[in-house]
């Protein structure tokens, strides 16, 4: 994960004046790539990453691109993303690799 932090791509969450996590989308191919979304777990469950999600996908789908991430088999973080539109492109035995169209509905 260090070799491939991009400070210029990654935005740190703020909730009521304190650090809450951080989310890397850097270009990828044909549009973005979700590198990494962090959000500390005492705040997950709050809408905040939903809120933050939408904030990103709404600047993507301005630009008419796809989003795509991978997320680890079993992670409850993959119910969010599919919410949020994102549907799976393939697997493997340790991953799940989704996209989401531009415009998708959530």
């Amino acid at each position: 994960m260090r070799a491939s932090y991009v400070p210029e791509r990654t935005s740190v969450i703020v909730v009521d004046g304190r650090f809450a996590g951080c989310v890397t989308l850097r270009p990828y191919e044909d549009g973005w790539c979700l590198e990494s979304f962090f959000l500390d777990a005492a705040l997950q469950g709050r809408g905040i990453g939903s809120g933050v999600l939408r904030h990103l996908l709404d600047r993507t789908d301005a630009e008419g691109v796809p989003v795509r991430l991978n997320v680890l088999r079993g992670s409850a973080a993959r119910r969010l993303y599919e919410r949020h539109g994102f549907v799976t492109e393939r697997e493997d035995p340790v991953d799940v690799f989704m996209i989401r169209r531009p415009g998708a509905v959530a």
